[in-house]
């Protein structure tokens, strides 16, 4: 089931320890775009404060339609998850969580 993604972040209870799937439309030519299963990781127990406590990962995509690669960053705080696809709204990103 995909949901889509709001300005709060994803609650990083339900997706620690799963990997997701993301799907985005290229601002570009308007292709659906569908990712491979991504990790999600842990939200940094030791940080100093809740500025530091994010950690990312980061992989590239090539649009099918045009080739435009996009970079998506998904980064894990204790408020929650956030994924951020370049050039894309974020109200145009949702997820899934892989089983």
């Amino acid at each position: 089931m995909w949901i889509q993604q709001k300005s709060t972040p994803a609650p990083l209870d339900e997706l620690q320890g799963h990997t997701v799937g993301l799907k985005f439309e290229c601002n570009q030519c308007h292709t659906e775009v569908f990712t491979d299963s991504l990790g999600v990781p842990a939200a940094d127990h030791l940080a100093n404060s809740i500025e530091d406590d994010g950690q990312f990962e980061t992989e590239e995509i090539k649009c099918p339609g045009c080739d435009m690669t996009h970079a998506i960053t998904v980064k894990s705080t204790f408020e929650g998850v956030h994924f951020d696809v370049s050039d894309v709204q974020p109200e145009k990103v949702a997820y899934q969580i892989n089983h």
